[in-house]
């Protein structure tokens, strides 16, 4: 299993900041806070909507959750998969507004096609996936088999660009757990969507920036037995259980869970930007903000946690400001920085902003110089 890159935190929490310059907050009005469904197909019965991968579907047994949630790396062996829920594409950029838009299109999850793919980000570090469709086994694929490579080839500073209105809750656990162990920035950007499963997936990343609508309902339990109303809520117990364990060791609020209790599946009760915060939904992942301070406490000292714990309340009230371009943001954390002793000489690649020190290195590098250092030599032998 490979560990997570101590470098990544800061990194991904200056992506994750660079990103809320590229589109509108969340909705915030009463009005918005309860929208119908959409109905893609007629008689909008809970089959229906499983057929088309709408909502929160739970067809897995009612188990408890292992020990030890699964960590980023693939077993060796790949079976043979593709994406057909949904569509992937992979940039090496952190925006999409660029020439490169959403980057390559990636339906193959075969393992040189995944390195094929990802080749190209891996002198700048940086990988955008992005991703659109319904929540299923194989969107887990594509999230395992993409953070595996990442790691293989040191990439560790990762986004993915969502857009997703539900699907399976088993699914969406599992892939949050792996995104969980991977460091990633989930990004729910202007026009799409992250609805019902979906925000397990979104409750998983180490940063979370939030342009689009996210909504919740209730969990529809597809192989229920049950024929009263206390026997498919025993059926949910089993379910939610599950859910507010996962939410729980992802430092999301449990009340999420309430909430996917009491809204009828056929509605759709969106957050507003205060609850997306309030319920731990929104920006910095609590639990995992908990865990980097204590590795940087140990590895840096309590001078360097202080130091940039202001620099960052300072990043967010001089360089954030509604409508900054992300060059001027650049141009103004690099100044202000200085001001709080940084780049720091004993851990200059934990100081804040030290991803743009990298890329400055990269970009002095002649392409024909190889992998960055930290980048473990591929094993053609995992494609077996």
């Amino acid at each position: 299993m490979l560990s997570r890159n101590p470098h990544l935190p800061l990194a991904a929490l200056l992506i994750a900041v660079l990103l809320a310059a590229c589109g509108p907050g969340a909705p915030e009005s009463a009005s918005d806070a309860v929208a119908e469904a959409p109905p893609a197909l007629p008689a909008d019965t809970p089959a229906r909507q499983a057929e088309r991968g709408d909502g929160a579907v739970s067809t897995g047994p009612v188990v408890s959750p292992p020990a030890d949630a699964p960590g980023e790396g693939m077993p060796t062996d790949w079976p043979v998969s593709k994406v057909t829920s949904g569509q992937a594409w992979v940039s090496c950029q952190a925006e999409y507004n660029t020439g490169e838009g959403d980057g390559a299109a990636l339906e193959s999850l075969a393992f040189f096609s995944v390195v094929d793919a990802l080749s190209p980000c891996q002198k700048g570090g940086v990988l955008r996936l992005r991703y659109q469709g319904k929540i299923a086994s194989d969107f887990t694929d594509l999230v395992a088999r993409v953070a595996d490579i990442a790691g293989r080839m040191g990439i560790h500073k990762r986004i993915l660009d969502l857009d997703s209105a539900g699907g399976q809750v088993e699914d969406a656990i599992k892939a949050g757990d792996v995104i969980g162990a991977g460091g990633w920035t989930i990004w729910v950007r202007e026009g799409s969507v992250c609805h019902s499963a979906c925000v397990f997936v979104l409750g998983a990343g180490d940063n979370r920036m939030i342009s689009g609508k996210v909504g919740v309902h209730r969990i529809i339990r597809m192989s229920s037995t049950a024929t009263t109303r206390a026997e498919l809520n025993e059926e949910l117990r089993g379910v939610y259980g599950r859910v507010k364990d996962y939410l729980e060791r992802n430092g999301v609020a449990v009340a999420v869970a309430d909430l996917m209790m009491t809204v009828p599946n056929r509605r759709l009760r969106l957050l507003s930007k205060d609850e997306l915060q309030e319920y731990g939904l929104d920006g910095t992942n609590a639990a995992q903000d908990d865990l980097d301070r204590l590795q940087l406490m140990r590895r840096c000292g309590g001078d360097f946690v202080m130091r940039r714990d202001a620099f960052m309340r300072s990043f967010d009230s001089t360089c954030k400001k509604a409508g900054a371009g992300l060059d001027d943001m650049q141009a103004c954390g690099l100044e202000l920085r200085t001001q709080f002793g940084f780049p720091d000489t004993k851990c200059p690649a934990d100081s804040p902003l030290s991803e743009f020190d990298r890329m400055a290195d990269v970009e002095a590098v002649p392409d024909d110089a190889g992998a960055p250092p930290d980048a473990a030599p591929l094993d053609a032998g995992a494609a077996r």
